[in-house]
């Protein structure tokens, strides 16, 4: 039985947090990727003389690339994946939040090669791939070669290099490979089928020395199941990526999975607890997690920040949540994307904030006092300042009622509560800051079941089959009846319901061709918007990249 995160010793985002204060801790000088000249000297404590022996030691010498990859994932990355789908919006509000259109930009798709958040992706994943190579590197010498565990060593830290290429070649197309340290050379961009190929045979070279345990000591580290889900996840994606359908692979890249017998999906009463912050290993949907905690040092360079409540919690619902900060709550979802809630009985809906709002015990109307002009800026009547008190009620329209051009909602109490609100990731009253304990799953087991029911039925394979996996999940989320005969629809609607909120959405809308639709205010229906430019740094750093086309 596992304990609770808090009790955790052993849990790897503590382990990680503890890296730096090590003996044996890498001084990572980072490696800026797309560099063509950097004068970077390998600082390390790590000598042969000196080389920690043990696994254990050996999982916190290599700590650094698993802290990157924590870097900027909750944050600058699920804005990239989010905010530019229907699945969340991120208006302004009297001024508020309108962070020079980084938010705008997004829900428009009118991004350039200057935006904030394709820079800050690029050099976050940037920094993950080369502290990852600088690791290999140093401990591909110093760890001994009659260590038994080193080629399981090696090929964990090459699997987080491996998915640092992933998001690469999903968020950017076409990027240059560099897999060894040291090497400044300007390298052009690799197509995106050349990266793909690279991603899938780095991956299938780790996988035989990969761990196929699945406990507390595995727990946020790459196994034989975590790769195995990438696979899956580029072979679904790999039409889109190199215009070649594989969906026979990654069927059998679920089936392995599946066959391990080493998850599940979990029961209805446990769904929302899988994103609560005392999550962990204990959850046997998760396949691969990224674990957070408020006291971990940030890799240099990142913010490892898990923010999710000082965005979506409502700031008159502090007191419901207990937080410790008065959270900002400028995100929220469009109507276009709840309509996907329409189950009653489904256990999903649990993680919406919509309509009237009550405190903790479900029963009290949770009130605000202001004034009639503080409730409604634009009320015109003499008593604007006479006081009123209303009970709060989050409404599902997003209207610019300030102003169109600046994506302005107002700063009035209307505006502030227009738009339902996701708290899937709990708001955690513990964090002493805006921070959360929240880990991040990135693979979960249901995501396997859909991956091959949607892959068996665009291969032409059974619907009975299909049908049944899509259940599988079902059954454990809703007490509706089953469905009877799945469609690709059916599936896509199914994971907007089961993965909101879990950076999963624009990929699914591109393969599902919706990434170009029309939602909320955007209209733009350019396919080169499938992919984001290669940032202006990374140019000038690297004058061998090309720009990706329409940009």
């Amino acid at each position: 039985m596992f304990h609770s995160k808090f009790s955790q010793n052993l849990k790897f985002n503590t382990q990680m947090k503890n890296i730096f204060k090590n003996s044996f801790a890498l001084l990572i000088a980072l490696l800026v990727f797309g560099c063509h000249k950097i004068e970077v000297p390998v600082n390390t404590q790590l000598t042969p003389d000196i080389f920690p022996q043990t696994a254990a030691q050996f999982v916190q010498a290599s700590g650094p690339p698993y802290a990157a990859l924590r870097g900027n994932f909750s944050l600058d990355y699920w804005f990239i994946q989010t905010l530019t789908t229907d699945e969340a919006i991120l208006p302004a509000r009297g001024g508020n939040w309108y962070d020079n259109r980084g938010y705008i930009d997004m829900h428009y798709h009118s991004w350039t090669k200057d935006h904030g958040a394709t820079g800050s992706c690029w050099n976050w994943l940037s920094t993950v791939i080369g502290t990852t190579n600088q690791a290999l590197s140093i401990l591909e010498t110093t760890i001994p070669e009659s260590t038994t565990t080193k080629s399981q060593n090696l090929s964990e830290l090459k699997m987080v290099r491996a998915f640092a290429y992933f998001m690469m070649m999903d968020l950017y197309g076409n990027v240059p490979i560099y897999d060894k340290y040291g090497d400044f050379t300007p390298k052009a961009n690799s197509t995106r089928a050349e990266v793909f190929k690279f991603v899938e045979s780095e991956i299938k070279a780790a996988i035989p020395n990969l761990s196929s345990d699945v406990n507390v000591a595995t727990y946020g580290r790459f196994t034989k199941w975590g790769a195995y889900a990438l696979l899956a996840k580029m072979y679904l994606n790999a039409e889109v990526y190199t215009g070649t359908a594989m969906n026979k692979e990654c069927i059998d890249a679920c089936d392995a999975v599946i066959n391990s017998a080493k998850f599940g999906v979990e029961s209805s009463a446990n769904y929302l607890k899988m994103f609560y912050p005392d999550n962990g290993p204990q959850m046997k949907e998760f396949i691969f997690a990224i674990p957070y905690d408020p006291a971990a040092t940030a890799m240099s360079g990142t913010n490892g920040f898990m923010y999710h409540s000082r965005y979506d919690v409502p700031r008159s619902m502090r007191t419901r949540y207990n937080l410790p900060f008065t959270p900002s709550a400028p995100r929220s979802t469009l109507p276009e994307f709840y309509a996907y809630f329409n189950d009653p009985n489904d256990i999903r809906n649990q993680q919406w904030l919509t309509g009237k709002q009550f405190l903790a015990d479900g029963k009290t109307p949770l009130t605000v006092t202001t004034t009639k002009k503080g409730y409604d800026q634009f009320y015109t009547g003499a008593d604007g300042n006479a006081s009123v008190t209303y009970q709060v009620e989050l409404t599902p329209e997003i209207k610019l009622r300030q102003d169109v051009t600046t994506f302005d909602l107002g700063n009035d109490e209307i505006a502030w509560n227009m738009g339902y609100r996701n708290i899937k990731f709990y708001p955690d009253a513990t964090s002493t800051s805006r921070n959360q304990n929240n880990d991040i799953p990135v693979f979960r087991y249901s995501d396997i079941i859909l991956m091959k029911a949607e892959a068996t039925l665009r291969s032409g394979g059974s619907a009975q089959t299909a049908t049944s996996l899509v259940n599988q999940v079902r059954s454990n989320r809703t007490t509706s009846a089953a469905l009877t005969n799945v469609t690709l629809e059916d599936i896509y609607q199914e994971r907007s319901r089961e993965f909101t909120m879990e950076t999963w959405h624009r990929n699914d809308m591109i393969r599902f061709g919706k990434y170009e639709n029309s939602w909320g205010f955007k209209k733009d229906t350019d396919k080169n918007k499938r992919i984001f430019p290669i940032p202006t740094g990374a140019l000038v750093l690297n004058p061998a990249l090309k720009q990706n086309p329409g940009y």
